[in-house]
């Protein structure tokens, strides 16, 4: 772990992490801190971040000891519906394309941040990714072969293609790479501010582009669209109170699994036993069905989120979980009451304020659609909606869909951890797991976040995905269980890559860790010189 009295900044790259510290430095708090590193992730990790795509944050307000979330996601345009879209002989919900594009949250998120928390504001912020937009950087291992897997995605779109696919092919390891679209429509948000994205110089260009592709999209749907201030929702797992975001994101899943988990003794079982990987695997079907079946934008239905956390609802869902033999048909429950591409980070300030921070265009340069003379790629989480009617996450004008990205928080007496892990649907049964083995296993966060782990992206069937460090015994012993393994390597991106950090406020000290499954890390607050 990095440990300090001043403040770390825990990304998935290093140019980010330091550019957040220096904030720090500066005189900026965690929420400056923030805010700068995620939009320096935008220009050195274009795939998986920017100006395009949605973010959510959980900020620690230390004066107070108050927790407060944002959710900066989008919208659906009003004229996106299942109608239009059937009119267009389409009858599932397009993973690419303008049809796939929702109107982007994260500039509005910034805005919402800094203007509540922070104490610089956009020129200052963001004016470390301008500079390395213009000037360019080095492109570094992992994102370099996250680029090339998304080649084919980039030359379907003109715009797409000439901005990061220069002289034709995708940048390598170790190649600058300079985005000056990108350094204007991050100077028009400074100069600007949020009006600029949502009605001004780069609204215009969305929309152009829009039109040209014959999307829905119109300069109402931009110039209405607000985030939101939500409060999170939390559970307790032996003792320690975990927080997440309320719906429309998955985070609900996560604490539903550490309820499920909670009537096992995964202390006893012992870290990476085949009990323990058993039981959460098995909690995570239950949970993700449950997930899956309710969750949406409140807004359009009713998501019962208090009887989905009731201990009781979890107790009767546990039952249902054999310690002996994998269930394959994992059917949503009845809760009491009823009728892949993201960047994570976090910081803590040495003021103790603390901020879990997670945003994304969705998939790999998102909808592979980027407006012309913008820099960065508009994302596809429209695929997220359905287009079946009795579904609660239609597809409706103005709705958000049910989002894979979630920040997560955790406390117990003096001690608050921020921290989150990337990947699809991947996230929630991270989370579950990281708790785990801070909570059951007393690892520390570095080691939580270097433990071994399972992922399950589908939601029916027994197949499940494991990195290869999970010991070949245990392996037989689920396989044994009817658990269906799918092998992944020591530190398989599927798993996903995560970031945390850790503040004990009895000593005044900090502590970071850096997933290895990232090219990140986590970076201390250099002190100011005398």
């Amino acid at each position: 772990m990095v440990i300090t009295r001043q403040g770390i900044v825990a990304t998935e790259h290093p140019l980010a992490s330091q550019i957040g510290a220096m904030m720090l430095a500066q005189g900026g708090n965690a929420v400056d801190a923030a805010v700068a590193a995620n939009a320096a992730m935008g220009v050195v990790a274009p795939m998986a971040n920017g100006m395009g795509g949605d973010l959510f944050a959980i900020v620690y307000e230390a004066k107070s000891g108050k927790l407060y979330g944002l959710n900066a996601s989008g919208w659906a345009p009003a004229g996106l519906t299942p109608e239009f879209l059937r009119g267009k002989g389409i009858t599932e919900m397009p993973q690419s394309g303008i049809h796939s594009v929702t109107v982007p949250g994260a500039v509005d998120g910034w805005d919402k941040l800094l203007k509540r928390f922070g104490r610089k504001r956009l020129p200052e912020v963001l004016a470390p990714a301008i500079r390395y937009a213009e000037e360019g950087f080095p492109v570094t291992e992992i994102f370099a072969s996250y680029w090339a897997d998304s080649a084919a995605k980039l030359r379907r779109d003109t715009n797409a293609a000439r901005t990061f696919l220069p002289g034709g092919r995708v940048p390598r390891a170790g190649e600058i790479f300079r985005n000056p679209d990108m350094a204007w429509s991050l100077k028009q948000v400074a100069a600007h501010g949020r009006k600029a994205f949502y009605e001004g110089a780069v609204a215009q260009r969305i929309l152009a582009r829009s039109k040209e592709l014959g999307g829905t999209l119109t300069a109402e749907d931009l110039a209405r669209f607000s985030s939101e201030w939500v409060e999170p929702i939390s559970t307790t797992y032996h003792g320690w109170t975990v927080y997440e975001l309320p719906p429309n994101g998955q985070g609900i899943a996560a604490l539903m699994m550490l309820n499920l988990m909670e009537n096992f003794p995964l202390a006893d079982y012992g870290a990476g036993s085949a009990n323990a990987l058993h039981v959460m695997i098995e909690a995570k079907k239950l949970a993700y069905a449950d997930m899956l079946r309710y969750v949406c934008d409140p807004k359009f239905d009713r998501v019962p989120v208090a009887a989905m956390l009731s201990k009781d609802y979890a107790r009767k869902r546990a039952r249902l979980l054999d310690l002996s033999k994998a269930n394959g048909q994992v059917e949503a429950g009845r809760p009491p009451g009823m009728g892949t591409d993201t960047t994570y980070l976090c910081v803590v300030d040495e003021e103790g304020n603390m901020v879990s921070y997670i945003q994304s265009n969705y998939n790999s340069f998102g909808s592979g659609v980027v407006a012309g003379g913008t820099g960065f790629a508009l994302q596809n989480r429209g695929g997220l909606f359905s287009l079946e009617a009795e579904s609660p996450n239609v597809l409706a004008g103005h709705k958000r869909p049910l989002h894979t990205i979630i920040p997560a928080f955790c406390t117990k007496d003096q001690v608050r951890i921020a921290f989150g892990i990337m990947g699809g649907w991947n996230q929630s049964q991270a989370h579950a797991q990281f708790i785990s083995d801070v909570v059951d296993h007393q690892m520390n966060i570095q080691a939580a976040l270097e433990a071994p782990r399972f992922t399950k992206q589908t939601f029916a069937g027994c197949d499940v995905e494991l990195e290869s460090r999970i010991p070949a015994a245990v392996r037989a012993e689920l396989a044994a269980k009817g658990h269906q393994i799918e092998l992944r390597g020591d530190f398989a991106s599927s798993a996903g890559g995560g970031q945390a950090v850790l503040r004990d406020f009895a000593a005044g000290v900090n502590y970071g860790a850096s997933d290895p499954r990232k090219d990140g890390a986590a970076i201390p607050q250099p002190l100011p010189a005398r």
